[in-house]
């Protein structure tokens, strides 16, 4: 069940699902280049389906830290936190589903009010993720917000008959706090 709370930031909005989040999952259908970049195979993509969009949906409901990423009014995405109590860690992913927003710095500013709320609201630790070693965007992007590289996988994933890559990555609370000033003074020039 879901139990995400509300997040907002300059440009977009972290929320539950709302009914109308399924249109706007289905309008985008289904991109090859994100495909690629979760590490799915490209080669024989069928149209998204409505079904296909509820489904989506519906895991995001069924997740307790799992944002739907409302930009301009529409679900443009999701981002989830994955935690273990005690630990005090979490696995952190995020994922942009309308192509048109690449680019403007919003996974960005998604990454960084996730961050605060895990380190600042629910007093982790750590946040790990990781990453197929060509989504160089998302690499720059989890640098650019304070996540170090950790390690490899090497050739963990087979990926339409190639073995590829994945890099570990992870940001430690006394590195969040380090550069936590510097997240708020760029989202208030923004």
């Amino acid at each position: 069940m879901n139990q995400a709370p509300l997040i907002e930031g300059l440009k977009v909005k972290l929320r539950q699902p709302i009914d109308t989040d399924i249109n706007d999952r289905f309008r985008c259908g289904r991109n090859k280049e994100l495909v690629r970049m979760y590490g799915g195979d490209t080669r024989n993509l069928k149209p998204l389906t409505i079904e296909d969009a509820v489904n989506f949906i519906e895991q995001i409901k069924a997740n307790k830290l799992e944002w739907c990423v409302e930009f301009q009014d529409r679900c443009i995405g999701q981002a989830r936190l994955t935690v273990s109590k005690d630990d005090r860690r979490a696995r952190y992913a995020v994922g942009l589903f309308d192509s048109s927003v690449w680019g403007k710095g919003l996974g960005t500013e998604i990454t960084q009010i996730v961050l605060q709320y895990a380190f600042e609201e629910l007093k982790l630790h750590r946040v790990d993720l990781r990453v197929i070693e060509y989504n160089h965007r998302a690499i720059a992007c989890y640098e650019k917000c304070g996540f170090v590289k950790e390690g490899i996988e090497r050739e963990g994933a087979l990926i339409e008959d190639k073995y590829e890559t994945d890099i570990m990555m992870s940001i430690l609370d006394r590195e969040y706090i380090a550069i936590r000033d510097i997240f708020i003074k760029m989202n208030s020039l923004n």
